[in-house]
């Protein structure tokens, strides 16, 4: 059968069973198993497909999963991400917009602790929104800003999803995760910039509000108490890595303690704050090894039928410039990031962009960097971006999905324009791992 057939087959099937409501891992399952019987042997096709999800879960570079998962829900549950929240609050002051700003600075922060996407919209939709509501801010500066610094925990290490991306494109974990740290930031400041000019030439979007006057010894001793504890957790994972003192899952266990030992300090580790915590890493890492398992087999499907090697050299011996296939499949990207789930997005197109990519001598560090921004676009663009769902769970009943998507667009051209840089100068994201330890 011929490889183009074969690939409308395979793909065909699965955007079918995930348009029907099939979960993301049975329904790369349930193709990966007719695959493997009609095109692998029959029984002996079969019998590899528990074989290889069993040996896909069993890799040292998925260890920092659980661990990172871990971190973010400490800090979570117990409530200390809330309050160095609140002292970044104090430092901003008296600016106009301050409760947007404090969300854009947050979303950097509680970005490099929790590495959740989900985990960063929650914290700001359940600690910020209902004052900048009550302030009389307007969606475009109250829902917007949180969208926007919800999908920044996917690019500011550490990155549960930079740890997966670098697993099935078997590049190394720790130079992704240091790459992602400047384009992270460099979106961050974007945001911050928006912020600013668009309160600038439309002051009613966020009202002025009197700020009680805090004196600054009370601030640095507050910093000093809840913001630079938290940087000795971010410099035992990032820093870490960055200085070569620890691999990856070594860094993230590190990580782990620190917030262990930082919750009993501030007698914040109840039963009950780790209970939660370790419940909801559980539930979050049984979804994404599921996910990671069965899409793997579909992934080495594709390998063991040719399909990925004839695709990658149709792909490169059409008369078109590198930077144009680059483009494509960024677009495609994006569009696949409407309606798929990100690790879904990942397992279907690395298997097959990673040869094209190494066929036209591109770095594979800036490229997954490249994905990541995109696939964190796709989380808050319609219909189905998971941020917007989250987001529409946590505004008032009068709040309608058009308002949160309204509010979310400017943020979003945001990340386009970061993403159009980074295409014309890598080097924002290989300069950090060029120095790493």
């Amino acid at each position: 059968m011929e490889w183009w057939l074969l690939l409308l087959l395979f793909f065909g099937g699965l955007i079918i069973l995930l348009l029907i409501g099939v979960p993301v891992a049975f329904a790369f399952l349930f193709i990966s198993i007719l695959g493997a019987f009609f095109f692998l042997g029959g029984r002996g096709g079969l019998s590899q497909v528990p074989q290889q999800f069993f040996s896909s879960l069993t890799t040292f570079v998925l260890t920092p999963i659980p661990l990172f998962i871990l971190l973010g829900e400490v800090l979570f549950e117990t409530g200390m991400a809330k309050l160095a929240l609140d002292v970044v609050d104090e430092f901003i002051g008296r600016v106009r917009a301050r409760l947007s700003l404090v969300v854009a600075f947050g979303g950097a922060l509680f970005g490099a602790l929790t590495g959740s996407t989900l985990a960063n919209t929650a914290l700001f939709g359940t600690t910020m929104l209902p004052e900048m509501r009550q302030r009389g801010y307007k969606k475009a500066l109250s829902i917007g800003p949180i969208v926007g610094v919800g999908g920044l925990a996917m690019m500011i290490p550490p990155s549960n999803l930079a740890v997966i991306l670098a697993c099935i494109a078997k590049v190394s974990v720790g130079k992704l995760l240091m790459a992602c740290a400047i384009p992270g930031l460099l979106m961050a400041l974007f945001y911050t910039f928006y912020i600013i000019i668009r309160c600038h030439f439309d002051p009613s979007l966020a009202p002025e509000h009197e700020v009680a006057a805090i004196p600054i010894t009370k601030k640095l001793y507050h910093f000093v108490k809840y913001i630079a504890p938290l940087g000795l957790i971010i410099f035992f994972v990032v820093g870490f890595i960055f200085l070569g003192i620890a691999t990856p899952t070594e860094a993230a266990a590190s990580g782990v303690i620190a917030s262990f030992i930082l919750a009993v300090a501030y007698r914040k580790l109840t039963i009950d704050a780790l209970k939660k915590s370790v419940i909801s890493t559980l539930r979050i890492n049984i979804m994404v090894f599921m996910i990671i398992g069965a899409a793997q087999i579909f992934s080495n499907l594709l390998g063991f039928t040719g399909v990925s090697a004839k695709l990658a050299q149709f792909i490169v011996s059409q008369p078109m410039s590198p930077m144009l296939i680059l483009i494509s499949m960024q677009i495609s990207i994006l569009i696949l990031g409407t309606f798929m789930e990100s690790i879904s997005i990942m397992m279907i197109c690395m298997p097959l962009y990673v040869p094209i990519i190494q066929s036209l001598g591109f770095n594979p560090i800036w490229f997954c960097v490249l994905i990541l921004i995109n696939i964190e676009m796709g989380q808050s663009t319609p219909p189905f971006g998971i941020l917007l769902f989250v987001m529409k769970g946590l505004v008032p009943p009068d709040t309608t999905m058009g308002d949160i998507i309204r509010a979310a667009a400017p943020f979003l051209i945001c990340d386009a324009v970061c993403m159009v840089i980074l295409m014309f100068f890598p080097q924002l994201a290989l300069w950090l791992p060029h120095f790493m330890g």
